[in-house]
């Protein structure tokens, strides 16, 4: 017998899990694999990012409005899903994790870490997920809910492995595996830029290029996992926020098959591992699965 592969992805707000690793969980749920997402945050404070969608109703149904889309996106990957409860921080300029004033009193931001990180050591300890995916120190870029989903998220990681913490949350239990999404990159934007102008098409990723790239996370990418047939199943889900993303917009432009012979695969770094792996890696749960026996 081999063991059930599970790997469990913590994310900020309902719609990031659709826009960071998606295609990855999707291939993973078809082959077998348990995925679970956990959701730090409501979402009630973010803005609606389609203008077909924006009008009085939604703005005062947000919340009840995002609960729903997360569950139709979840239902399109194929993932299980569960929410911490954290209230949303929005969007805040310049913010840094040392100074949170401007940012809504109970709001996740605000939580301590020890005590945001709680419901999350219990999830861990009862899914016991071999690989856990979540944001870097900057999380993925400076959203007080992004920096706070990594603290919680490497807090939690730690405590889930330590007997003496939260004994009341059932036996300890350390992940392998845990890994940063490293998901939007010069080299990857250029790739799918140039492709788009050899197919004589126009690039919506050009004005980015322009960008200062200082700090620029190519480097950083250890795993590449090949995920292209899922980027259809990835795009519906992202669809499926449809307060968050215009269908019509910047997102959807490139065809996927100029994004699946460009850019094939979703990217990671691997920053903990208790098992041997090689990197580079195509695979994120490299070194975790079972070897094959031999007929005997």
């Amino acid at each position: 017998m081999t063991q059930r592969l599970r790997l469990m992805a913590v994310h900020a707000h309902p719609d990031d899990e659709s826009s960071k690793g998606a295609a990855t969980m999707a291939r993973y749920v078809r082959e077998g694999a348990e995925v679970l997402v956990v959701t730090c945050t409501g979402g009630e404070r973010g803005d609606v990012l389609n203008p077909k969608l924006d009008r009085p109703d939604v703005w005062e149904n947000i919340a009840e409005i995002r609960r729903a889309e997360m569950a139709a996106a979840r239902d399109i990957l194929g993932v299980d899903q569960a929410w911490l409860g954290f209230v949303d921080s929005g969007w805040v300029e310049g913010y840094t994790h040392d100074d949170p004033s401007g940012l809504p009193e109970g709001c996740f931001a605000r939580v301590p870490v020890e005590e945001a990180a709680a419901p999350l050591v219990k999830l861990i300890r009862e899914f016991r997920p071999q690989v856990l995916l979540t944001y870097d120190e900057e999380g993925g870029y400076p959203h007080p809910d992004h920096i706070q989903t990594h603290l919680v998220s490497m807090a939690a990681i730690e405590a889930a492995a330590d007997p003496a913490r939260y004994p009341d949350f059932g036996p300890a239990f350390e992940v392998p595996k845990v890994y940063y999404h490293i998901s939007f990159t010069k080299v990857k934007f250029t790739a799918l830029h140039e492709a788009m102008e050899a197919a004589g098409l126009e690039s919506p990723y050009g004005e980015r290029l322009n960008d200062d790239w200082v700090g620029d996370k190519s480097p950083r990418i250890t795993t590449r996992v090949p995920c292209g047939e899922y980027f259809e199943l990835r795009d519906d889900a992202l669809r499926a926020h449809a307060t968050q993303i215009d269908p019509d917009g910047p997102w959807f432009r490139a065809p996927l098959t100029v994004q699946r012979a460009a850019w094939p695969t979703e990217d990671y770094q691997l920053v903990r591992s208790t098992v041997a792996t090689a990197i580079p890696e195509d695979d994120l749960f490299a070194g975790v699965r079972a070897p094959a026996v031999a007929d005997r």
